[in-house]
């Protein structure tokens, strides 16, 4: 019977012969794209600032598809000042708070939907406000050289609290529903600088990807009560969401 060696020499010998080959032969080239990193935002810099909207509108007579007669006035502001830090170069943490409030006063106002049926409203009067309370990441990145003009992908966490009333009617008609809502939200909202300065900029941003999660707990004429949730999903640009505002970096 042949001895086990004979058979394990080649083997052994094969292993060898493969482990003497230079790892180099094996290795894929690697690729690089050479692109060059600048430092947009140093590494502990602050970053201050705020956004403030404000519109308002006041309509008589006014017609849009199918409500005619529209007699009525609304508003709504919004501020939000923020505070972040850049713990490395363009990468920026931080939070930033908001107050927003609306109001809506309809006085009069005929949906017709042919020309035998029609429905009027008249004395319906919102309001509403909300605080918001958000951490922010951004990652940075300069357009050119120059370091005036930047781009940023900011990823948002949200929290928020409000509350709201309803009123319907005059006199023994009148009809009241008062809730409080909860709400979470992530987004993505990529956005454009540009320095005035070293220390000033102009900041815009509109949000494009996001979640939210809002729970509402309703009262009708303080008798009937009402908890629902509301999910919804965005995968596409929100032009309503535009955000402009000016930061100092210090």
């Amino acid at each position: 019977m042949p001895h086990p060696s004979k058979y394990l020499s080649p083997i052994i010998t094969a292993i060898l012969c493969i482990l003497a080959i230079p790892s180099d032969m094996f290795a894929q080239k690697q690729f690089k794209r050479d692109l060059e990193q600048i430092s947009f935002i140093p590494k502990g810099q602050w970053i201050t600032g705020v956004s403030v909207s404000y519109s308002q509108s006041k309509e008589d007579n006014y017609q849009f598809l199918i409500v005619e007669g529209i007699d009525g006035n609304a508003y709504n502001f919004k501020i939000s000042p923020m505070a972040m830090y850049c713990f490395k170069d363009n990468l920026v943490a931080g939070a930033r708070l908001g107050y927003q409030r609306q109001r809506m006063s309809l006085n009069s106002a005929d949906v017709v939907i042919d020309s035998e049926t029609d429905y009027n409203i008249d004395n319906l009067y919102s309001i509403s406000h909300k605080f918001l309370t958000t951490a922010a990441f951004r990652n940075y990145i300069s357009l050119g050289s120059s370091k005036r003009f930047g781009m940023f992908t900011e990823v948002q966490i949200q929290f928020g609290a409000g509350e709201s009333k309803i009123c319907n009617g005059t006199g023994d008609d009148l009809t009241g529903t008062f809730s409080r809502n909860y709400s979470f939200d992530i987004g993505l909202a990529p956005g454009m600088v540009m320095f005035l300065n070293n220390y000033s900029a102009i900041e815009v941003n509109v949000g494009v990807l996001g979640f939210s999660y809002t729970h509402h707990r309703a009262v009708t004429d303080r008798v009937h009560v009402a908890n629902y949730n509301t999910k919804s999903a965005n995968f596409k640009i929100n032009l309503f969401s535009i955000t402009f505002g000016v930061a100092f970096y210090l």
